[in-house]
């Protein structure tokens, strides 16, 4: 379980080093594996966001396909972490990042597509984040798809208490839009959607590719995500979103120029987003003490 975050504060769960249970999936039942499962995000002040949050804390269908997921990814493809965890992670990021756009005055699309509130863009992003990998319980390839086909009802399930028609339907179809765009080639077509798809991205501490490392599957993929102890969240000193990476080892920089880069790009938050990487250690020569990823010219995907 992640710790040391109050359930109000507006503070990113830090992630910490995936629990026994996460690395050994099948050695439980699915009752003792979503038994341990507990969301810590903050809702802070958005009694919506907590309704949906409280509803899918007791949700074991959706406990449940986290834990599928993650006995696809680890046990079966020995790939990196994909349960409730890192969906854990990636939704504080997601909504990180979208309360710190909305503070330097960046509208999300619900609201200025639709008219809604600022709180509702809150649910979407949260909710297609806590969806986003649903689809990796069925199977790896096209996991995106998978997880349209069971988060559409899912969603609608869940926002049935918390909306009418037809505000529950848009919400709906917005969630649905960012779990889709998350993928490799996604086309976010609204912030929220290019919120998730970069949260998705800032998943990259050590702690996900631990398994597979320790397993002995050596790559750049498992190296350079070990080499990256921290991602941080904060004002930029040009655009609204500084996100820090740092990192132990030269290595990790492929996980900012060769991944996050192609996630950053399309997503709609090149405008709002400057990342930097620091290698926070004596123990290596620093060939690149401080490396700034360049986006290019920044356009915004919306217009």
């Amino acid at each position: 379980m992640l710790t040391g975050m109050e359930p109000d504060s507006d503070e990113i769960a830090a992630p910490e080093p995936i629990p026994a249970t996460a690395a050994e999936p099948t050695r439980l039942t699915p009752s003792e594996a979503v038994a341990t499962m507990r969301l810590r995000v903050p809702a802070r002040g958005n009694r919506t966001l907590r309704r949906l949050l409280d509803a899918v804390d007791a949700d074991l269908e959706v406990k449940a396909w986290w834990h599928v997921a993650n006995v696809n990814a680890v046990t079966r493809l020995q790939i990196n972490d994909h349960s409730w965890v890192h969906v854990q992670i990636v939704t504080n990021i997601a909504l990180k990042l979208l309360r710190q756009l909305v503070r330097h005055g960046v509208e999300p699309s619900i609201v200025a597509d639709y008219g809604l509130r600022r709180d509702d863009a809150e649910v979407v992003v949260v909710l297609a984040a806590l969806l986003h990998d649903a689809g990796m319980s069925v199977h790896r390839r096209s996991h995106e798809d998978w997880s349209l086909f069971l988060a559409e009802p899912k969603a609608r399930e869940l926002l049935t208490p918390l909306y009418e028609e037809p505000d529950r339907t848009v919400l709906v179809s917005e969630v649905l839009q960012a779990i889709t765009s998350h993928r490799a080639d996604g086309e976010p077509l609204s912030l929220e959607a290019g919120v998730l798809r970069v949260a998705d991205a800032l998943d990259m501490a050590k702690g996900r590719s631990r398994i597979p490392f320790e397993r002995g599957s050596v790559s750049i993929h498992s190296l350079s995500a070990a080499a990256i102890d921290e991602v941080r969240i904060g004002d930029g000193d040009e655009r609204p979103v500084r996100v820090e990476i740092v990192m132990n080892n030269s290595s990790g920089i492929y996980q900012v120029d060769g991944l996050l880069k192609a996630k950053l790009r399309g997503s709609g938050l090149e405008p709002y987003v400057e990342v930097v990487a620091r290698i926070d250690t004596e123990a290596e020569k620093r060939l690149v003490p401080v490396y700034r990823l360049d986006l290019g010219e920044a356009r915004s995907s919306r217009g």
